[in-house]
């Protein structure tokens, strides 16, 4: 169900509890900004799902309270693992969905990473 990003942070969403250890998760990259893991329900052979480890609900909110630090090592670990997961060369999609129209689900920043295979059009129309 879609969220409401301009609510506050939930300490308990899912991404909160995977960060603190209490859910598990099948890393894929952890640094000081940023941790990432594959999407339990993957919609292309690659599905990695990079959220950063600060409290931030949406890109929005990331982008207004983070650290020019922080925003820096977000952007740079999503590059580092699409260079890592071999993607690069055949290309792939970084998508953020924010709030209810783009269909936000966990209020916690998270950008998708997708990849494998030709992923069609941007948007289904």
């Amino acid at each position: 169900m879609p969220i409401d990003p301009t609510q506050p942070y939930d300490d308990n969403n899912v991404f909160a509890r995977i960060l603190r250890g209490e859910l598990p998760s099948k890393k894929v990259y952890e640094d000081d900004f940023a941790f990432a893991f594959h999407d339990i329900n993957p919609l292309a052979p690659v599905h990695i799902l990079v959220i950063p480890k600060g409290s931030y609900v949406s890109w929005d909110d990331f982008s207004e309270r983070a650290s020019d630090e922080e925003i820096a090592g977000f952007i740079r670990a999503v590059g580092r693992i699409a260079r890592e997961e071999g993607l690069v060369a055949q290309g792939y999609r970084i998508l953020a969905n924010i709030g209810m129209r783009g269909g936000q689900e966990v209020p916690h920043l998270h950008a998708h990473i997708f990849g494998g295979e030709p992923l069609g059009p941007m948007l289904a129309r």
